[in-house]
């Protein structure tokens, strides 16, 4: 069973992967992940979910990129019961993070349609509870959420603008970026301040990632 769940990707990089970040890499993670990127490669044939189509990069780019920012920010995740995932696209970090954190309520939400009809299938296929998606724009979203993650959704500025009104208090924003954003981290509004950079190191990727922690402060208010 476990050989043609994972028969899409190479299980035995994926578990190096996974360990190397920290991360369970039992035959329970193994075989969601393979699965899922079974799915992806399937679905995208037809939906296009991303630009990526190798399954090697679907590995680094996609599974252990998304699972760098779970370990990354596991001290954040620890005690959040619900994460927001904007932009989910094909579910990217939405789906990884249901996996492996299978106590925490996940939602997925993305303006296109077909993106979130993939992510609510992978649930259902995965077996993944505690996985949903929306379609809809995240400014329209009823709710609050402890955690609100993206993943190349937006500048920082952007990010936190629109998801303001759905972090529920004392909640932080973890977004993956590339290369130090410094221009975007110069332009948050007066609202959002970094209260952590936290450099990460995606197991045999080779690009620069860096996870930038966000928390909510009050506006000063001027006395005249």
């Amino acid at each position: 069973m476990a050989a043609a769940t994972n028969s899409a990707i190479d299980r035995a990089a994926l578990a190096a992967g996974l360990g190397a970040l920290g991360l369970e890499n039992g035959d329970r993670v193994l075989d969601a992940f393979g699965r899922y990127a079974e799915l992806l490669l399937k679905w995208n044939r037809v939906y296009n979910l991303t630009a990526i189509r190798r399954p090697e990069e679907v590995l680094t780019h996609h599974l252990l990129d998304s699972a760098a920012l779970v370990s990354a920010g596991a001290e954040r995740l620890e005690g959040a019961e619900k994460l927001l995932d904007v932009g989910c696209g094909g579910g990217l970090p939405s789906v990884p993070a249901a996996i492996l954190c299978p106590d925490l309520q996940v939602t997925g939400i993305d303006a296109v349609g077909k993106k979130a009809a993939f992510v609510n299938q992978a649930a259902i296929e995965l077996g993944l509870k505690n996985l949903r998606a929306v379609h809809g724009r995240v400014e329209k979203l009823r709710g609050e959420w402890d955690v609100i993650t993206s993943r190349a959704f937006a500048s920082l500025e952007d990010f936190v603008t629109l998801t303001r009104g759905v972090l529920a208090p004392g909640g932080q924003w973890l977004a993956m970026k590339g290369v130090l954003p410094e221009a975007e981290i110069a332009a948050l509004p007066a609202f959002a301040r970094v209260e952590e950079i936290i450099p990460i190191e995606v197991p045999s990727l080779g690009e620069a990632r860096h996870l930038i922690v966000l928390r909510e402060f009050p506006e000063e208010v001027s006395a005249d």
